[in-house]
């Protein structure tokens, strides 16, 4: 077994806890879905530092402490890690990836699945996960944690008018889950969030917090894990990282530049993508190896 085939199988077993959102893809020739061949969010989600860009939202929203009440009172996390996280990466594919019917399925799952979600936060506030203020914290944290981690771990540089389409391309998704408001430029997007007045300590968001810096995974995985954890934690505003209390070790972005480096070498650019091209009957750009992973577009 070449060391490729162990880095993919080790990264493509974390999300294969949920069954594969585009299996059933090629039933909807020529649907661009949301964004299309030629749009950013389909380069920005085909690299591996998206791994960062995952782990980057997860802190951001946590710094939300009824979007993190929300998340602690109600959410598997704690309990089937890896399941959450196939179904998140899973919803991430199919709303980036999908055609147009798979990606209102993926959108009427997760508000379905978020339509009993409510309750009260340890300051006293109510919330709601069909709030849309709560849906914009949780979309656009999400939105911007993938731009960031791209600009800072991508393959190539990405220009400011790239970055501003791929968040107005987002705010097309953000609008079908009932979030509101959605920033559509890149500078406008981080504002929102650096200085959103909810931002703040919680009970929950330092238990999200301490999960996410060490889950239950194997050993070699796990090593990996802290480096991408690192690498997303360096990333996020010095506003968020207050609130949640992070500190950030030197050298953070060094490591998390040479493993995505590293990944992207294994794995190749994301088969969802790849599936995507080949359901529009567009051509697979040159130059880019996409992953080889039977059964799964993800």
């Amino acid at each position: 077994m070449t060391w490729r085939s162990r880095v993919t199988g080790a990264a493509v077993g974390l999300f294969s806890h949920a069954p594969d959102p585009l299996a059933a893809t090629f039933e909807h020739p020529g649907d661009p879905g949301l964004f299309g061949p030629g749009s950013v969010t389909w380069r920005i989600m085909s690299d591996c530092s998206t791994f960062v860009g995952g782990v980057r939202a997860l802190l951001v929203q946590a710094a939300h402490p009824e979007v993190a009440a929300g998340v602690g009172d109600h959410s598997s996390y704690r309990d089937d890690p890896l399941g959450r996280l196939s179904r998140t990466a899973a919803y991430v594919t199919a709303t980036a990836y999908g055609s147009l019917p798979e990606v209102d399925g993926a959108v009427g799952t997760v508000q379905r699945l978020h339509g009993p979600v409510s309750g009260t936060s340890h300051r006293g506030l109510a919330y709601s996960a069909a709030d849309p203020a709560m849906a914009a914290w949780v979309h656009n944290a999400l939105v911007d944690s993938f731009l960031v981690a791209h600009r800072t771990y991508g393959p190539v540089p990405l220009s400011d008018a790239d970055a501003d389409a791929y968040v107005a391309e987002q705010c097309r998704l953000g609008a079908r889950m009932g979030a509101s408001p959605l920033p559509d430029t890149a500078d406008g997007l981080e504002r929102w969030i650096v200085g959103h007045p909810s931002l703040g300590p919680s009970p929950a968001g330092a238990d999200a917090v301490r999960f996410l810096s060490g889950p239950p995974l194997d050993s070699m995985v796990r090593l990996a894990y802290r480096v991408v954890h690192d690498a997303a934690a360096a990333t996020v505003p010095a506003e968020v990282r207050d609130a949640l209390g992070i500190r950030v070790p030197r050298g953070a972005v060094a490591r998390g530049r040479l493993l995505v480096r590293t990944l992207r070498a294994a794995l190749g650019a994301s088969p969802a993508w790849a599936a995507a091209l080949e359901r529009c009957g567009e051509d697979r750009p040159p130059g880019v190896r996409f992953r080889n992973v039977p059964g799964t577009t993800r």
